[in-house]
């Protein structure tokens, strides 16, 4: 891939082989990044994992930064006045469903009661590859629709390793403190140390970067990191 001449620039400002501690390795990120907009800082954890293996959980970050979520609710009975009272952007059933195969899709996250999975079920080529399928793993399927939706208003977004073993995650934007995005990027990483499969050997977390989303990566020094768990 060819980048273009603010990034080459961008590449002058700091050896691309060094390693950083998370602070300094952020404060980098912030340093180099050359857009006009504020971008979003990405962490991305490679993790020794078997084929067979997979990394997934939702975690709250200590310090926000994106926009409010448009949150659909697949229920019915009682749990539809539940849902439209806890703040959901949408809620409806069967409706819903048909909707979304006629390509409607204006929302950030879905939750479901577990009644209505059956029919959800079928939105799996649609939802699932767009990382929307509700799912008991993410507690997104649940009969507690109040609970969900407070924690997925505070801020409860979910992370997961994609097929080559790495867990991309955004823990701010270049307009942030370093300092903050520090705090974020440390519980996802104790986070995902926390899900380290029974019979994973050696390390876990084999690699950490950051970077902003026009920017060049910097490597995070981990070894800082496994001290201070």
């Amino acid at each position: 891939m060819k980048h273009g001449k603010k990034y080459q620039e961008a590449l002058t400002k700091y050896n691309k082989q060094d390693m950083f501690p998370l602070v300094d390795a952020l404060a980098r990120v912030k340093e180099v990044a050359f857009a006009k907009f504020d971008e979003t800082v990405e962490l991305s954890i490679k993790l020794n994992l078997k084929k067979s293996q997979s990394v997934r959980d939702t975690v709250v970050l200590p310090h926000q930064f994106s926009s409010e979520k448009k949150i659909l609710v697949f229920a019915k009975g009682d749990k539809v006045q539940e849902a439209k009272d806890a703040g959901a952007t949408y809620v409806g059933d069967v409706d819903l469903v048909e909707k979304i195969k006629g390509g409607w899709l204006d929302f950030d996250v879905a939750v479901a009661t577990p009644d209505m999975m059956k029919d959800v079920g079928r939105l799996g080529p649609i939802l699932g590859r767009r990382g929307l399928m509700p799912n008991p793993k993410t507690r997104t399927v649940t009969m507690d629709i109040k609970g969900a939706l407070a924690e997925l208003k505070k801020g409860r977004v979910e992370y997961r390793s994609d097929k080559t073993g790495v867990v991309h995650f955004a823990v701010g934007k270049v307009s942030m403190d370093a300092e903050k995005m520090a705090e974020n990027a440390q519980l996802i990483l104790s986070e995902v140390e926390r899900k380290r499969p029974s019979d994973a050997k050696g390390d876990f977390i084999k690699t950490v970067a950051l970077s902003s989303t026009m920017g060049p990566g910097v490597k995070v020094d981990i070894r800082e990191k496994l001290q201070s768990k």
